[in-house]
C-alpha cells in the first residue's frame, strides 16, 4: 500500500521543483522557529526525528523532505535501483518522493566549478586542462525515489540487526567504540558513585588531560544503561567546548523527568560560556540519544523535547543544529555498526 497518498507538500512542477524543495525547507525551519511553544511543533520536530532515526545515514535536508512528503517512509530508493537491485517494480500511478542528489564531476581545482561553470566564471585558473582535473562535489540536484510500500516484487534480503540485539550486548558494543569517538568511559558500581543522582556525568579527565571522560552508573536495566550512555557519548561529541558549570544542578533535575534523557553536564568546557546556548544544546543532545535509541531499537516513548530554549532563532541557525544532530547521530551509529 502507498504511503504518499496525502503528503503535506509535492514537487510535481519540474521548472519550479528545485526552487519549491529550498522554500519548502525554509519555511518548515521558519514555522518551527516561530511556533517552539506550541506543542504541534514538539510534534513535527518529533516526527523528522522518527524518520531521521530510519534514515541516519542521509541529511537532515533530506529527511525534512522525506518526512514532509512520506513520514511512514522506512526505505526508498530510485524507480531503476527497485528494479536492477531487488527485483521490485513502482507500482502505477505512484508519485515520487523528492530530495536532493549529489553532483558528482571534474571541478576546477580553484574555484571548484565544474568545467561548464568555470568557463564563464572570472576564475583564471589554466595550469592545468580540465580533463585531468579530479572529480568532486558541485552541487545537488532534485531526484526522485520511492518507499518500498510503494513497489511490488521480491522480499527484501534479511538485514543483519546485530546491534539492536540484547541490551546486555548493546551495552558491551557501546563501550567499544569509545576509543573510536574520542572518549574515555567507565560504568561504575553504585557503591563507588560519587555524583549524586545523576546517572551519568561527561566531564574532562583532569586539568592536564581535556579528553571528555563519560561517567554512567551501573543498574540492573541495560536498555535504561545503554540509553545513558548514547546521551552521553552525543554530549561528548556536540557540546565538550561549552562551559557553564553553575547550571549542572539544574540541568540534572530536568534530567530525571525523562527515559532516555538522564543529563550528564559537561565540566570544564573551554568556549562557551552562555547558559541560554547551553540550555539550547540540551535539546540537541536529547534528539541524538532519541535517533540512535530509536535505530537500536531502545524505548523512547519518554524522550520530551523543549523546543521553547530555541524561540527566537534564525532559520539557518536552526539549520546548523539539525545538521549537527543528524551528522553526531551518524557518527555514533556508523562506529557502532562497524564493530
Amino acid at each position: 500500500m502507498a504511503t504518499t497518498s496525502s503528503p503535506s507538500v509535492s514537487f510535481d512542477e519540474t521548472d519550479t521543483r528545485h526552487d519549491e524543495m529550498h522554500r519548502t525547507i525554509e519555511q518548515w525551519l521558519a514555522d518551527l522557529a516561530a511556533d517552539v511553544d506550541d506543542a504541534r511543533a514538539s510534534e513535527q520536530f518529533q516526527e523528522w526525528l522518527d524518520v531521521q532515526s530510519r534514515f541516519h545515514d542521509y541529511s537532515h535536508r533530506n529527511t525534512l523532505l522525506i518526512t514532509l512528503q512520506c513520514p511512514e517512509a522506512t526505505k526508498v530508493a530510485g524507480y531503476r535501483t527497485w528494479q536492477a537491485e531487488f527485483d521490485r517494480y513502482v507500482e502505477e500511478g505512484e508519485s515520487a518522493i523528492w530530495i536532493w542528489a549529489p553532483i558528482i564531476t571534474t571541478q576546477c581545482p580553484k574555484c571548484g566549478n565544474a568545467p561548464s561553470y568555470h568557463e564563464t566564471s572570472e576564475c583564471e585558473y589554466d595550469e592545468t586542462p580540465p580533463e585531468e582535473w579530479s572529480e568532486g562535489l558541485v552541487g545537488f540536484k532534485p531526484a526522485p525515489v520511492f518507499d518500498i510500500s510503494q513497489t511490488e516484487g521480491e522480499p527484501l534480503p534479511k538485514l543483519d540487526t546485530a546491534a539492536t540485539g540484547e541490551c546486555d550486548t548493546l551495552v558491551d558494543d557501546l563501550t567499544n567504540i569509545a576509543s573510536d569517538l574520542g572518549v574515555t568511559i567507565r560504568i561504575v558500581d553504585p557503591d563507588d558513585w560519587r555524583h549524586g543522582e545523576a546517572k551519568g556525568v561527561c566531564q574532562s579527565r583532569s586539568v592536564q588531560d581535556l579528553t571528555p571522560l563519560v561517567e554512567v552508573k551501573d543498574r540492573p536495566n541495560r536498555a535504561d544503561l545503554a540509553s545513558t550512555i548514547i546521551h552521553e557519548y552525543a554530549h561528548a561529541i556536540l557540546h565538550f567546548d561549552i562551559t557553564d558549570a553553575t547550571e549542572r544542578a539544574k540541568r540534572e533535575v530536568e534530567a530525571a523527568s525523562t527515559i532516555i534523557h538522564e543529563y550528564a553536564h559537561a565540566i570544564l568546557h573551554f568556549d562557551i560560556t552562555d547558559a541560554t546556548e547551553r540550555a539550547k544544546r540540551e535539546v540537541e543532545a536529547e534528539a541524538v540519544a532519541y535517533v540512535v535509541g530509536r535505530y537500536l531499537g531502545l524505548d523512547t516513548s519518554g524522550s520530551a523535547f523543549y523546543l521553547a530554549a530555541w524561540q527566537g532563532e534564525e532559520t539557518d541557525v536552526l539549520q546548523e543544529r539539525l545538521g549537527r544532530m543528524s551528522g553526531t547521530a551518524e557518527e555514533i551509529l556508523s562506529t557502532l555498526e562497524a564493530v
